[in-house]
């Protein structure tokens, strides 16, 4: 006779330990420290612009005050420098960053676009040459950029900082682009062949719409860039209503004497609309920079 056998119980799952106190606070600690640290990163990097803007609010006779914040506060400061005649040369500085920075998407998007969609002969070579052209500053060929300039008759010309800008920025826009426009899929150009548009219907309709964020970070780094410029415009520009506020702000500089507290307010002017531009497309400009970097 078979015996019987009395079926065997589950076995119970095994316990787990709960961890260490230690070892739970180790998260919590390294957050806290890493934040402590970003805060003093960030201090360190915003207190130059902090002396700046309290340096704009202080009176003349209170400059060499070794307080942080003014006993008195000037406010007319910030209002000189509408009535100085700096708003003209504010309204310059937005031409020529608005002009590059539309003569660098003019040129970059093809450029990109062509040099990552199609494999033709000498692709590496031309994308090598775009790198070593990121290596030269305007400042080692001011000569040679004042001599052609002067030749064409664009000396003291909005349009000789505009194309000096672009040209200068172009090449940092091509490889933001042409690594954007490379991590895109080439399937949802096909489909959108399928679907009956041409190349430039799935370039506007497609890709564009996802490469938006590679465009924006073109966009601000060539602005900004065009915007802070100093060398190029003193050397090309010597008519006062001609020259960006980057040069302009020099009237406050004088031989002897140092008109700090305006120089200071206009300079806070100027950081502004730059502030303003690149924190509302912050985000945007972070996806630009990673992009490429996971296939």
């Amino acid at each position: 006779m078979a015996v019987e056998t009395a079926p065997k119980a589950p076995a119970r799952p095994a316990r787990r330990r709960p961890a260490p106190v230690g070892h739970r606070a180790m998260p919590r600690l390294k957050t806290t420290v890493t934040a402590a640290v970003a805060y003093v990163v960030a201090f360190i990097f915003l207190f130059p612009y902090l002396v700046m803007l309290l340096t704009s609010l202080r009176p003349q006779e209170t400059l060499r005050d070794a307080t942080i914040l003014p006993t008195q506060w000037e406010w007319a400061n910030l209002v000189n420098f509408w009535s100085s005649g700096l708003a003209g040369n504010l309204v310059v500085t937005l031409q020529v960053a608005a002009g590059s920075t539309v003569l660098v998407l003019l040129v970059a998007l093809p450029a990109a676009y062509y040099s990552a969609r199609h494999n033709f002969r000498g692709r590496t070579f031309f994308l090598i040459l775009v790198l070593i052209t990121q290596m030269f500053q305007p400042t080692a060929m001011l000569v040679g950029i004042y001599r052609e300039f002067s030749q064409l008759g664009l000396v003291d010309s909005i349009w000789s900082l505009i194309l000096v800008n672009g040209g200068f920025n172009l090449a940092f826009a091509v490889w933001i682009l042409n690594a954007y426009f490379s991590s895109i899929p080439r399937e949802l150009e096909e489909a959108a062949f399928i679907d009956g548009n041409g190349r430039f219907g799935a370039l506007f309709r497609i890709t564009l719409p996802l490469a938006m964020p590679g465009v924006i970070t073109a966009l601000i780094f060539t602005f900004i860039a065009a915007w802070n410029e100093f060398v190029v415009a003193l050397t090309l520009t010597t008519t006062p209503e001609n020259q960006p506020l980057t040069v302009a702000l020099n009237s406050f500089i004088g031989q002897y004497q140092v008109d700090w507290q305006n120089l200071f307010a206009g300079s806070v002017i100027a950081t502004i609309p730059v502030i303003i531009l690149f924190a509302l497309i912050e985000r945007k400009v972070v996806g630009g920079l990673t992009a490429g970097s996971i296939k």
